[in-house]
């Protein structure tokens, strides 16, 4: 596709990458943050990570950082937003970008959980709004689930999926906006089993963390859920739920045990404790095996 004017709002931990991405995909990017030390920092944060990954280092010189939200945006063909999950703070920021843009130009907000239909609720253009929802680290994560709006043109959603795609991720169409998307329901539902398990004494937390990595996650790469239930028969996968299902952990609200950690402070690598306890050594040691696997893993795609 022919290269678009990008605009991101936001040039913190998911911003910057995003802005990589396009700059890196040959776009034009624009960067805005309200954050004087963040928006001046932010080319020598991309600059570090081509550099890590071994991409063109010349990308970093297709990002503009804008200190003014209006000058950012008034010549985009896309913009997106990247800021806190504030839902008020998103709604506040798309309603002025909105007064600045053309009447074509999409409107695009990354979000982990917050419903896009909240957040664009209030725009006069709602059908050129969606969500996309990058995953950390933005520039070692291939995926981008691009979530449709109820308003949302099918055209939009055409552009912005094949937009992504020219630039390498892979993006998703979540058909139906509800919170959490794709991702994060699949995610959220096994973290609420993994803590059940230490809650009722099964296992401690190491022991969860264990067994993942060294069962179903070494082929979840490559094997998805439903084709593993294809692969055993959906005979089979009936069979185990009918039996299984009765005994998870089905309730709608956080786990006691979690909510107690939060309580005493237990913040997890913020405060050295979590689930499991966390030096600062450990915390870097394992910080430094995610980067490098993500980047053996993106090298193989």
């Amino acid at each position: 596709m022919a290269k678009a004017r990008i605009a991101v709002i936001g040039a913190g931990l998911m911003g910057h990458g995003i802005a990589q991405n396009f700059a890196l995909g040959g776009h034009d990017v624009a960067i805005y943050d309200s954050a004087p030390a963040s928006l001046a920092s932010a080319k020598q944060r991309i600059a570090a990570n081509l550099r890590y990954l071994g991409d063109d280092i010349g990308a970093v010189e297709r990002v503009s950082p804008v200190a003014v939200l209006a000058d950012a945006v008034k010549n985009a063909d896309y913009v997106v937003e990247a800021v806190l999950e504030d839902l008020p703070l998103k709604q506040k920021i798309f309603a002025e970008i909105e007064r600045h843009v053309r009447d074509d130009t999409i409107l695009a907000s990354n979000t982990s959980v917050i419903p896009i239909t909240q957040i664009m609720g209030g725009l006069k253009r709602r059908e050129r709004a969606l969500g996309t929802h990058w995953w950390n680290p933005p520039f070692m994560i291939p995926l981008v689930e691009v979530i449709q709006t109820e308003w949302t043109a099918p055209q939009v959603v055409e552009w912005t999926m094949r937009l992504h795609r020219d630039i390498g991720k892979k993006p998703a169409h979540v058909k139906k906006d509800v919170p959490g998307f794709i991702g994060n329901r699949l995610q959220h539902a096994l973290w609420r089993e993994a803590a059940n398990l230490v809650e009722r004494g099964i296992c401690d937390a190491k022991t969860v963390n264990d067994v993942v990595k060294a069962s179903f996650g070494r082929r979840s790469a490559v094997l998805g859920p439903l084709e593993n239930a294809d692969l055993v028969g959906t005979d089979l996968t009936l069979a185990i739920a009918n039996l299984l299902y009765p005994d998870l952990d089905s309730r709608p609200q956080a786990s006691p045990y979690l909510e107690q950690l939060v309580k005493d402070g237990k913040l997890g690598f913020k405060s050295g404790e979590g689930f499991e306890i966390w030096s600062p050594e450990r915390q870097a040691g394992l910080r430094a095996l995610l980067l490098d696997h993500l980047k053996a893993a993106r090298e193989k795609d």
